[in-house]
């Protein structure tokens, strides 16, 4: 079990500037090589102050593959039905070539209804975008010259450049958040999971829907599964409380916000219980988050704990994938946590 950093920001300008989130952002990212940490991954969302600072998570990682020299850059996730594969095949390549083979590539299908309204994309069609759209660009990062005619794009006899530094092409992952069919068809298809713990149904009972697809469909290997939480690490347990519940349930609290077209109920049959879902994460509160293994707070002994019983209820987790920085953190707060993660807890999984 490996540990890396989510960065997800969910903060106004008046509450901390972009050019001030990225320099906190950058700053921690600096620890990875210090401390081990895995990996670094954001996210691809806009109109909005939730994901509202990272619209494009290739160019955010760009910037963070160069404070570190270990950790893996991952996409959690790009979205297809708002990239041309042309395009997003270009630029996932020359990543792979700037942080010289330390790209891994998440893709999620979107479920942001406003996000579909201003892009002028039909929220129906975002299971046909998203599958088209990971089809294609796995096609042109493996293939040159490559010919495909879409629903929603085609082209002919094309090669993309720069080629991927890995051969045949960076690991790809599919986020799933709560319906068991996102869980399914990533098993299916063969690629790693991006899951949250305690957002949608039983995430243990998911985890086993695609590792089932998975093996059905025979694949090699063995699946890959990521699961995104919140961490903050103190020596103090009442203090860690104190400081990561306001920052926590305000982080829920603006993803309610981003979702308010939700509450009418669902604007697709795509989309069915989001409204439901959208009322689950409403009323998150620091103790249901710990106690779905969604949030990992207290003093290293604690998070120990915590983790290994997480560990055991997955069956597994390959990587950890912890937001440091949410809702308006003081760097001093986050970086603190990172410092005292990575001296204490890191090492005691280095077994796991």
């Amino acid at each position: 079990m490996r540990f890396g950093f989510q960065f997800f920001p969910d903060v106004t300008e008046p509450q901390k500037s972009p050019a001030a989130y990225y320099d906190d952002a950058m700053r921690l990212i600096s620890y990875c090589d210090v401390y081990g940490y895995s990996h670094v991954r954001t996210v691809e969302h806009y109109f909005h102050y939730w994901g509202g600072y990272s619209p494009s998570p290739l160019m955010f990682l760009t910037a963070a593959c160069q404070h570190t020299k270990t950790a893996t850059m991952v996409t959690g996730a790009v979205l297809p039905a708002f990239n041309h594969p042309l395009q997003l095949a270009s630029h996932i390549a020359m990543l792979d070539g700037l942080s010289n083979g330390r790209l891994e590539v998440g893709f999620a299908r979107a479920f942001l209804p406003q996000e579909f309204r201003h892009f002028d994309v039909d929220i129906d069609e975002s299971v046909d975008r998203f599958e088209e759209g990971i089809e294609q660009v796995q096609k042109l990062l493996e293939e040159e010259n490559v010919t495909c005619k879409g629903r929603f794009h085609s082209f002919s006899d094309v090669t993309t450049h720069p080629r991927p530094t890995q051969s045949p092409r960076p690991p790809f992952y599919v986020a799933a958040v709560g319906t068991p069919a996102s869980f399914e068809r990533a098993g299916k298809m063969g690629h790693g999971i991006m899951a949250i713990p305690g957002v949608g149904s039983d995430p243990m009972a998911l985890m086993k829907i695609y590792r089932d697809a998975w093996a059905e469909a025979g694949h090699a290997g063995k699946p890959k599964l990521m699961m995104a939480v919140m961490m903050y690490c103190h020596e103090d347990r009442d203090e860690a409380m104190r400081i990561a519940k306001p920052r926590i349930e305000g982080h829920f609290a603006s993803i309610a916000n981003a979702m308010s077209e939700y509450a009418g109920g669902s604007p697709s049959d795509a989309y069915k219980n989001y409204d439901k879902m959208r009322e689950k994460i409403a009323a998150q509160t620091l103790e249901s988050q710990i106690e779905s293994m969604a949030a990992f707070v207290g003093t290293p002994d604690d998070i120990e704990e915590q983790l290994r019983a997480f560990n055991d209820a997955t069956g597994g987790c390959d990587e950890v994938s912890m937001q440091v920085l949410y809702d308006n953190m003081a760097y001093e707060d986050a970086e603190r946590s990172v410092k005292l993660f990575g001296e204490q807890v890191i090492p005691r999984f280095q077994e796991v």
